[in-house]
């Protein structure tokens, strides 16, 4: 076997190895004829061409195109060229249709702009058609023509005399008060005697006289000229008193009286004004004949008194100096320590309150003979209720040192104002106990409790409903003082802890706007005194003053370009695409109906002490005449029209106004360059009245600057002195009653700014914004957090972007205490967050924020 393996193996080696020395020389002879062949006949040729010259190459170049003269290439040759030429004029072709085909895909985008442009046009006309159409349906119902301020009509020189009334007891306003010295557009003139005219004007208090003169320098009614008064004011007291030189006689204070050089035999249209200061038993003009003159003091008895003319005043505690406000304690908490407190003195009340025995009922004294008062009973409840200690109460009828002097069966005062006071700042309520006497209807020392209990935010409870409260018939006094008759005094207890707190707080609220609105200084006494008659006699109150704007001289320059990212609206109609020419607010529209209808709403609704009415004391009637209805929650222009909105939300801007633009008040300090880019962004802004910019750096701008042409005008202010309260004056060049306050640098679409108008026309009496704050008060720590960094929990909306109605301009420049001003003064900041204190304090509202995509 392995021999047989091995031949078999040896036989078939041998032609394997035939096999590959075949292969081998193949692969040689191939490498040979691939490689050494084309180089041997290279050579060959080459050698052939240089040994024949150049005139006889055959297969190298051939000059002077030598190749086409070949007869068998000609036509390629031609065929080349035609070719070529055909190439470059389809070349040349086909350049020239792509530059048509660009040229006209040019003309197609800018028709499709252009027609975009006059859709958009087109829209904007047809909005514009629509409001003309509306307005002019408007002025074609109108009944009467548009009003204006009313033509000042004065009295006669010549009093043409007045029928004598049948006893001047009886005197009332169509009996004893001459109408005709006041006609309803007179201006409600007033002329006040020099103290120095009449004999007792010396024996006045000094300080009263100072604080009435004083008074009398910043009334806008008061004139000099006696002729065209309507109303004639005499001061007569408070008359110091000094044994070397008593007082006159009722008789002679007659004969002085008709001596006065504008009598006129009765004194009609004359009003005796008696303030008290010190004394709370000085009644001077008792016993006197006043014929036809009212008379305003503290202190009336029944047959004194005339019922709707005479008038109740309130004493005269702050003379010369405003009360301090960081003093006055904070409204909550609701409850304080004591439920109720009284301290005073009535010597001949005592008899029967310290007698062990019980005192008889109500009912069993009734039977018999009406008690001349019942003090006695009040006392000796009073201290039941404190001994039973159920609520901690403090009532004292005795006082520690010499009691005030006080007219008979009066409560006299105890100890001094500053220790009253401070009882006062614990007290829930304060009793306030009315004469014993029921003939005395009115007392300073009760006005004087009165007082003081709303100054510190007691509640008073006045027990004895027969007295008459300062001003009763003009104040809603229910709403800020608890009337209880002295019959009740034994439920008075239940009466008072059954009040809610919600019930507090609203009275506590509306008595501190009382006081401070009618009663805290001697301007606000003078201004009610002449508000209450001329609010009798309805006369329409004096507009407000305006801040006069003195406008700095520019000149425009170029017209200034619209900023597509700033007026790229979508498809939102935001209004006319034309400038519309300036529409002012209407003025004066309400000028007497309001006399009548709204007189009790002005005087005793306020949501807060820094409210004011355009009835009230100060008398401000806004030339717009917006303001506050009802319970002061409402604020509603005056000049719209009636109804609703009677359309969808984007196409009504608002309320009962149908057609109302807006000014821009823009505050800026040397930054020319930020100032002209922000004027220019306002181009094209619809409903834009005019921009208002308050120029707040004593420099002036330069003289070479150029304003841009923004198709509104531009007034630029003076200011006297760089203060951050300039934003908020209520300049006269601003004739709209809708105000968007903006800093020089904010970036405000024009989009977001039309829906901001539309959302304020629909809430009116709230600030409208852009960028937000949040403050609260911590509890832990005892003060207030301020966060400006972007959150959901929003309290404040700053003004350096921001609506507001112009009613508020005069609230914060006329009417927000002066402290409160300066303190913005002093830090250069802060301003916005008074005014979001202000419109938040009045409305009881928040303010509503904007969200934008501008990053406010």
């Amino acid at each position: 076997m392995m021999q047989r393996n091995g031949g078999i193996v040896g036989n078939t080696g041998q032609p394997w190895v035939l096999r590959r020395v075949r292969l081998t020389w193949l692969s040689f002879m191939l490498f040979f004829i691939l490689v050494f062949f084309p180089l041997i006949a290279h050579y060959y040729l080459t050698t052939i061409d240089e040994a024949g010259g150049p005139d006889k190459r055959i297969f190298g170049p051939r000059p002077g195109g030598e190749l086409c003269e070949a007869k068998h290439v000609q036509d390629l040759c031609r065929i080349r060229e035609s070719v070529s030429e055909e190439l470059l004029q389809l070349e040349a072709k086909r350049q020239e249709l792509n530059g048509e085909i660009a040229r006209l895909n040019l003309r197609i985008e800018a028709c499709k702009r252009s027609i975009d442009s006059a859709k958009q046009d087109l829209l904007q006309l047809k909005n514009v058609i629509s409001q003309t159409e509306h307005s002019y349906k408007e002025l074609m119902a109108q009944n009467q023509p548009k009003l204006s301020l009313p033509v000042r009509l004065l009295p006669d020189k010549d009093d043409p005399g007045y029928p004598p009334p049948k006893s001047a007891q009886n005197c009332h306003l169509h009996t004893c008060f001459d109408y005709a010295r006041c006609p309803l557009t007179s201006g409600f003139p007033v002329y006040v005697y020099d103290t120095g005219s009449y004999p007792w004007g010396e024996k006045l208090d000094p300080l009263v006289k100072q604080a009435f003169a004083s008074s009398v320098k910043s009334s806008v009614y008061v004139t000099d000229n006696p002729n065209i008064a309507c109303l004639y004011i005499v001061l007569v007291g408070e008359i110091q008193e000094s044994p070397s030189s008593p007082p006159a006689s009722p008789l002679d204070l007659e004969k002085q009286l008709k001596a006065l050089p504008y009598w006129r035999s009765d004194g009609h249209n004359h009003l005796l004004v008696h303030l008290l200061r010190k004394s709370l038993t000085q009644n001077f003009l008792y016993n006197v004949s006043t014929g036809r003159a009212a008379v305003a003091q503290s202190t009336f008895f029944e047959r004194q008194y005339r019922e709707g003319f005479d008038m109740v005043v309130s004493p005269l505690v702050h003379a010369l100096s405003e009360p301090n406000f960081l003093e006055v304690p904070p409204q909550v908490p609701v409850k304080r320590k004591y439920l109720f407190t009284f301290q005073g003195e009535k010597v001949e009340s005592l008899r029967s309150s310290l007698l062990e025995a019980p005192p008889q009922s109500f009912e069993e004294e009734m039977e018999g003979d009406p008690p001349a008062d019942y003090d006695d009973r009040i006392i000796g409840t009073l201290k039941a209720v404190q001994d039973s200690h159920l609520d901690q109460v403090l009532v004292e009828f005795t006082c520690k040192n010499q009691p005030k002097p006080s007219l008979p069966t009066e409560w006299a005062l105890c100890g001094e104002r500053e220790d009253r006071l401070e009882v006062l700042k614990v007290s829930t309520f304060a009793l306030v106990i009315s004469p014993g006497d029921g003939q005395l209807v009115a007392s300073a020392g009760c006005s004087m409790r009165l007082f003081e209990a709303l100054e510190v935010g007691a509640i008073p409870v006045v027990l004895g409903d027969h007295s008459k409260l300062p001003y009763h018939h003009l104040i809603r006094w229910s709403e800020a003082v608890i009337m209880v008759p002295k019959p009740r005094i034994t439920e008075l207890h239940f009466l008072l802890r059954s009040i809610s707190d919600n019930d507090l707080l609203a009275m506590r609220r509306q008595g501190r706007f009382l006081w401070e609105t009618y009663f805290s200084t001697s301007e606000s006494i003078f201004s009610t005194i002449l508000a209450s008659v001329r609010t009798s006699i309805q006369i329409p109150a004096a507009p407000i003053r305006e801040e006069p704007a003195q406008e700095i001289p520019h000149k425009a320059g170029k017209l200034a370009g619209t900023d597509a990212n700033m007026a790229d609206n979508g498809d939102l109609d935001l209004g006319p695409v034309e400038v519309e020419p300036p529409y002012a607010s209407p003025r004066f529209l309400r000028n007497f109906t309001y006399t009548a209808a709204d007189v009790y709403r002005t005087w005793n609704r306020a949501p807060g002490p820094f409210h004011l009415f355009p009835h009230t004391p100060l008398d401000p009637v806004l030339p717009s005449e917006a303001k506050f209805l009802g319970s002061g929650t409402g604020f509603r222009p005056i000049g719209g029209g009636s109804g609703g909105s009677g359309k969808e939300f984007q196409a009504a801007l608002g309320g009962n106004v149908p057609r109302e633009q807006f000014t821009v008040v823009m505050l800026t300090y040397e930054r020319e360059e930020v100032l002209m880019n922000s004027l220019e962004r306002l181009n094209g802004l619809p409903y834009l009245n005019k921009v208002v910019v308050v120029w707040n750096s004593p420099k002036p701008p330069s003289d070479d600057l150029l304003w841009p042409d923004i198709g509104l005008p531009i007034v630029v202010v003076h200011t006297e002195k760089n203060s951050l309260n300039n934003r908020f004056l209520p300049w006269d060049a601003v004739e709209t009653e809708a105000i968007l306050s903006i800093d020089d640098d904010a970036h405000l679409r024009h989009d977001e700014i039309m829906f901001g108008f539309r959302v304020w026309r629909e809430a009116r009496d709230r600030i409208v914004g852009f960028p937000g704050r949040f403050h609260a008060w911590d509890v832990n720590h005892q003060s207030w957090l301020y966060n400006s960094n972007y959150s959901c929990e929003l309290s404040m909306v700053l003004t350096g972007a921001a609506f507001f109605h112009k009613y508020y301009a005069y609230l914060y420049s006329y009417v927000m205490p002066q402290a409160i001003r300066d303190m913005v003064d002093e830090y250069i900041n802060c301003e916005d967050i008074a005014m979001n204190f202000l419109v938040s304090h009045i409305t009881r509202k928040p303010p509503i924020k904007h969200i934008t995509g501008s990053g406010l």
